[in-house]
Parts: structure tokens; C-alpha cells; sequence
């Protein structure tokens, strides 16, 4: 099915965004660097996994718990340096493990909250996507925020691949809020990190020394069983109006309240081409999120459609204060 106008406006934007994303400090990114290490892992069968961690407390490294699940060997880089863990804290629903070391020697971050985070905020993250032999800075924004388990799930337009997973995301002034977990399939993906919350509670919970995986990471579980801010990636990208509806109004049951509820509602009636109900549910996601730049671009595109000048005026000025906040 065609994707509507307004799709291919956020992409074109998501594009130019990228290419303009402010870069953080350079000697803020250096001290951070010196927290950051690659992790190793061995199979059974004698293959080699690679992943990021950061240290949150003394002795202590955080990753995800998919970079060294049903490792036979793990261990840690730094400064041409290897060393191994002597236990593991490991929370296989949230994807976050714990890696204790006696010795390590190297200092740990400033940790903030990534429910202090708002849409639009400058991140960056510290990791080794492909695997280079020193640590990569990726700059980006915050481009939505999804209440879950108590916390916040964070997704960014910092890009990352494999070998990233476990990178630590920073705001601007260096505190770690989340770690690069995992990403939506196709080539326009949406990247996710888990909140450093999770970090913190773990830190309070009792050591294992196996990589056995006890339960299923939640965003790996089966299409049907994940969060609906899953769930609605594909139909949105596809134009699968119905289906993305059907999604939303669940979502909307749980959370009523939710922006991002309703900002997939409203896109999934505009595709259908229901303007008026999507207009109440664009109007109601921007007054629950006033930074939800997306649901601005749905505004602005319906009241093209629509003739509505005072409206477009409105939602134009909007797009325009929040693509140049923080540049």
C-alpha cells in the first residue's frame, strides 16, 4: 500500500536529523571513554560474541544479558587488557546483566534516570558497533518515550549495530541513562535502550555464575506477546492501517493516556482517511506530549488536506521551534 504524504515527510526529516545531530563535548566523551569496554564472549563451540558494557559501581559492569547468554567464557577489554568476571547478576526479562570483577580498576559513571528524559533531549552513546577496536560515539534524540515495568523504555535515533548491544547512552552532561539493547527489523529502524532504573535495581539482587538464560527477554518474545510499542512498528511502516488500529486501541485501553497511544491511532485513521477522528487523536497526543514532533507532522499534513490554515499555521510552527531546539 502507498505510504501516506506525512510518512515520507518524517522520513526525509529523520534523514536530515541525523546529519545534524549536535555532537557532544569531546573532552566530556574522552572521560566517559575510559569507563566503556568491549565484551567477549565464548560459545560452546568455540565461536567469539562482542558486545559494549560500561562500569556502573565499583568492580561492577553493565551489558546485556544476550551478549553473554550461554557463554562458555567471558571476559573484558581495555587498554589492550583482558579480564574475566567472578560472578554475574543477571535479570533475563529486562536484558541486563552484572558483570563483578575484583580489581578492575577503572572508574564508574554518573548514573541519572531515563524517566528525567524528555522528547527531543541530545544522547549520545560510547560503544563498539562492529566491533572496532576503540570505543564510537553516536550522537542522536530521544524520539520517544514508552512507559513499561516501571520504568521507561527509551528509543533514540542513535543508530547502532551489532557489537553495540550493551553501549551505554548518555545525556548531555555525561550521566548514563539507558543501555543500547535492541532494534525493530527493517532498514528504517527504531533503536531502543533499557533504562538505567533496571541497573540499579539489579545491583540490589544475589550473584549466579551461570549464562543459562532463565526466561525470555521481553522484547524477543513472540510478535503477539511484546509491548504494543512494538507491536506497531511494522503496520506503521507497511501502511497496514487496520491492523495498526487494532494495535493502538488495545494500547489505548492499558493506557489511555499514552501519547504515543494515540499518535498510532491517529495515523492509523488518517491512512484510512477518517480526517476528523484523526485530527482528535493527533490534537489529543500533542496536548499529552507537546514535543511529539510526529504527531505535529500528522497535524500538519491533515490540514493540507483539509484546508484548515490556522491549523497548519499551528502545527508548522511547532515542527519548525522543535527541529531546532537544542542546535
Amino acid at each position: 500500500m502507498r505510504l501516506l504524504p506525512h510518512l515520507l515527510i518524517f522520513a526525509a526529516c529523520w534523514l536530515f536529523m541525523q546529519a545534524a545531530q549536535a555532537e557532544p563535548d569531546r573532552e566530556l566523551v574522552y572521560r566517559l571513554k575510559a569507563s566503556v569496554v568491549k565484551v567477549h564472549a565464548i560459545t560452546a563451540s568455540g565461536g567469539h560474541g562482542v558486545g559494549s558494557g560500561v562500569v556502573v559501581d565499583k568492580d561492577t559492569v553493565a551489558t546485556n544479558c544476550h551478549v553473554v547468554a550461554n557463554s562458555a567464557g567471558i571476559s573484558i577489554s581495555k587498554f589492550g587488557e583482558s579480564i574475566s568476571p567472578v560472578e554475574m547478576i543477571a535479570d533475563w526479562q529486562h536484558d541486563i546483566c552484572l558483570l563483578k570483577f575484583k580489581y578492575l580498576e577503572l572508574p564508574a559513571v554518573t548514573l541519572a534516570s531515563a524517566a528525567s528524559l524528555h522528547y527531543g533531549d541530545e544522547v549520545f552513546s560510547i560503544g563498539f558497533p562492529g566491533g572496532p577496536p576503540k570505543p564510537q560515539t553516536i550522537a542522536g534524540k530521544v524520539r520517544a518515550l514508552y512507559a513499561y515495568d516501571g520504568s521507561m523504555i527509551v528509543r533514540t535515533d542513535a543508530a547502532f549495530i551489532m557489537g553495540a548491544s550493551g553501549s551505554p547512552t548518555f545525556n548531555q552532561s555525561g550521566e548514563l541513562v539507558s543501555l543500547s539493547t535492541f532494534k525493530s527489523p527493517g532498514k528504517q529502524a527504531y533503536f531502543y535502550s533499557v533504562p538505567v532504573e533496571w541497573i540499579v535495581t539489579l545491583m540490589q539482587h544475589d550473584a549466579t555464575t551461570s549464562t543459562n538464560p532463565t526466561t525470555t527477554a521481553f522484547w524477543d518474545l513472540p510478535p503477539e506477546a511484546r509491548p504494543p510499542w512494538m507491536q506497531v512498528v511494522q503496520p506503521y511502516q507497511t501502511g497496514d492501517w487496520s491492523a495498526l488500529e487494532g494495535i493502538a486501541r488495545a494500547w489505548l485501553l492499558q493506557q489511555p493516556d499514552s501519547a504515543e497511544a494515540n499518535f498510532y491511532l491517529a495515523s492509523a485513521l488518517h491512512g484510512q482517511g477518517q480526517l476528523s477522528p484523526a485530527q482528535q487523536s493527533y490534537e489529543r497526543a500533542v496536548r499529552l506530549q507537546p514535543a511529539h514532533i510526529d504527531a505535529w507532522r500528522g497535524l500538519a499534513t491533515l490540514a493540507q488536506q483539509t484546508q484548515q490554515s490556522v491549523l497548519l499555521n499551528n502545527a508548522e510552527q511547532h515542527i519548525q521551534q522543535l527541529d531546532g531546539q537544542a542546535h
